[in-house]
């Protein structure tokens, strides 16, 4: 087990804004608190792996996750400003992102071993900005994967029916656009992937020598999904939630613990600095790595805490 001294920066105290959950028995550290100031205590060249699920800057998803405002829009029959939650048009959402993650990636970068991997999951339409603030800090981009789903996917096309009627014209007018627009919406097609950027941080020397010294930097191809050799398209379910967990945006248990498992070795230590509801911790329990993460929210941490103590397991 590593020591604490080479984890975290002397004269630090790691997650000073409240230790949240510090199970021993699994070495599980959750840390409540803002990930861009919490990881500048973090020594350098300590961590093996990142794996994380960023906010998308959508729809009051920012870098402050405000918990209320999500309920809130959410909670009106699944519509934002006329539009289908998440489905609002913006492009100054993707520069806000890249802007974000750049600082963010930048402080990774500092974390992370050299050869260590780095996976982001993201929204397929801003995934070049994803790509672009990790590769501006300096990281490569190896490759793009594809966490599909066929189940729990709103449609999220949208009607124009709703537009036309309020407009100031008459019925009949109305009628005469609609069939001219002959029941077509806006170009969103029900989703069925979430896209990981998946990056790695430069290695020293050559993959061997990289891996002899830091231990990183090159993957389990024995672990499967299915059976069969693994490809950069990963068919896990959307989990099944319970009603006590209110986190919009919750990832598989079984598809993160595969990507742990193909990253990293046991004993390893995998970050995750937007933890959310506690599925890399849930992960790194299961698949016997160790796990810090931080997250903003108090209410996701007492989630995730249930989670992690086995008081629920999630269906995948």
């Amino acid at each position: 087990m590593p020591k604490r001294s080479k984890l975290f920066k002397t004269g630090d105290s790691f997650g000073n804004s409240e230790q949240a959950l510090m199970l021993k028995e699994y070495w599980i550290h959750i840390y409540c608190g803002d990930a861009l100031l919490e990881l500048d205590k973090i020594t350098d060249n300590s961590v093996d792996c990142i794996i994380t699920d960023p906010p998308y800057f959508l729809d009051k998803m920012g870098d402050d996750w405000n918990k209320e405002k999500l309920e809130e829009a959410s909670q009106k029959s699944k519509v934002i400003g006329g539009l289908p939650v998440g489905m609002k048009f913006d492009s100054k959402q993707g520069i806000a992102l890249q802007k974000f993650y750049t600082i963010v990636s930048q402080k990774l970068y500092r974390v992370l071993k050299p050869g260590g991997f780095f996976l982001s999951f993201s929204q397929p339409r801003l995934s070049h900005r994803m790509a672009i603030a990790m590769e501006d800090a300096n990281f490569e981009v190896r490759d793009m994967y594809a966490w599909h789903y066929s189940q729990k996917s709103q449609a999220k096309a949208f009607s124009m029916d709703h537009f036309i009627e309020k407009r100031n014209i008459s019925d009949t007018e109305k009628e005469r656009i609609k069939k001219k627009l002959a029941g077509r919406k806006t170009p969103q097609l029900r989703p069925t992937f979430e896209t990981i950027v998946m990056t790695q941080k430069p290695r020293e020397g050559g993959f061997v020598d990289n891996f002899l010294k830091w231990g990183v930097g090159l993957i389990d191809t024995k672990i499967t999904l299915d059976g069969k050799f693994l490809n950069t398209v990963m068919m896990v379910e959307k989990p099944s939630r319970e009603k006590y967990n209110c986190h919009l945006t919750v990832k598989p248990v079984r598809l993160i613990q595969h990507l742990i498992e193909i990253f990293t070795s046991k004993g390893q230590i995998v970050l995750d600095p937007f933890l959310g509801s506690g599925t890399t911790a849930l992960a790194c329990k299961k698949s016997g790595r160790k796990c810090i993460a931080i997250e903003i929210n108090r209410d996701y941490i007492e989630i995730a805490k249930t989670r992690i103590k086995g008081e629920v397991y999630d269906k995948y």
